[in-house]
């Protein structure tokens, strides 16, 4: 199978592209990633020497560039998105143009040259919010309550009018937090232990008791393979790693890990729209397709920490990178300020 990897310079994308590769002996992947902020080729420079391995420089809103790698291959898998929910918030047409133009050129491009296999990656957030009580199933209406996830919402609508009305072989994932190595670190794990690896304080939203259902990402890239290789068209398919906890115990969990103390915890504004509780449940893909995570959260967790302690070459450069947008925006502001 050759297969479109979009977005695979990013977390769960290069994560994917390696599972692939070492899983599949017989398998190509291309990479397709334009390298915005969250896309790092670091990332993907084990599979550079792979001759299975291919990397494209591009838009998935280049309907020329998508149509011709289109044509090459028999598989897309569709990570690609503007995924952080407080740039949304300043930048929604950013998200609007990459997850639902994107989406449609790439859905376009899968139609005219007979792709036989489509996965769209999408988000638990589509659902919007949970009470204290139940899990989300593939059945729960769509319900987003940020810029991000309606635009994630509406891509995935996208995909279903194309198996309803072309009849494409088109899947949907929709899976909870992950976690795991090559997180870009503005996330909240990986940007709690690089912060504190800096003895300096991590950001909690409001009272911090947010709840989150927790996925090691190798579990994920094991459930997308399955719907990719074996998923019936049409079909949703969740991916949740039944490990719900609140934002302050993975604070004080991370914390504890990396032998820091609780004053180094700081609370901040909550942001709008912040949904309280997501949960996921994940037995239709159990059922159907026989997964299993691997993972539970402690030793996830525990290896995660290890991996960003061993990896400083890999995201010091992307923090300092992070800091420096950070402090430019702040001069720009003074600066505007001094103008009006």
């Amino acid at each position: 199978m050759r297969i479109i990897v979009t977005g695979g310079a990013g977390f769960i994308g290069s994560n994917f592209a390696r599972h692939v590769l070492n899983t599949h002996p017989d398998h190509q992947v291309t990479v397709l990633d334009v390298l915005t902020y969250a896309g790092n080729l670091a990332s993907l420079e084990d599979l550079q020497v792979n001759p299975r391995f291919r990397f494209v420089h591009g838009d998935v809103c280049d309907a020329v560039l998508v149509n011709e790698l289109a044509s090459q291959h028999d598989a897309i898998v569709h990570f690609a998105a503007e995924s952080h929910v407080d740039r949304s918030l300043s930048e929604p047409g950013v998200f609007v143009r990459t997850n639902v133009e994107g989406t449609v050129v790439l859905l376009e491009a899968a139609r005219r040259h007979g792709i036989q296999r489509y996965v769209q990656v999408s988000t638990d957030e589509v659902y919007g919010s949970l009470g204290p009580t139940g899990l989300f199933t593939e059945a729960t209406p769509l319900a987003p309550n940020s810029p991000y996830s309606a635009s994630k919402a509406s891509a995935d609508m996208m995909v279903r009018s194309y198996f309803e009305t072309f009849h494409m072989p088109v899947m949907i994932t929709r899976c909870s937090n992950n976690y795991g190595p090559f997180h870009f670190p503005e996330k909240l794990i990986p940007l709690f232990i690089t912060n504190l690896l800096h003895d300096e304080p991590v950001p909690v939203y409001g009272d911090g008791l947010n709840v989150r259902d927790w996925l090691h990402v190798a579990d994920h890239c094991q459930a997308i393979d399955l719907v990719l290789h074996a998923g019936t068209p049409g079909e949703i398919y969740n991916v949740g790693g039944n490990n719900e906890r609140t934002n302050i115990e993975i604070t004080q969990l991370v914390l504890a890990k990396l032998g820091k103390s609780d004053s180094l915890i700081k609370y901040v504004q909550d942001r709008p729209g912040h949904d309280r509780r997501y949960a996921i449940d994940a037995s239709k893909i159990r059922r159907e397709l026989g997964w299993q995570p691997r993972y539970n959260f402690d030793t996830g967790i525990d290896q995660t920490i290890d991996w960003y302690l061993s990896h400083r070459d890999w995201w010091l450069p992307l923090r300092e990178k992070a800091l420096d947008a950070r402090r430019a925006a702040a001069n720009q502001v003074v600066i505007e300020a001094q103008r009006s």
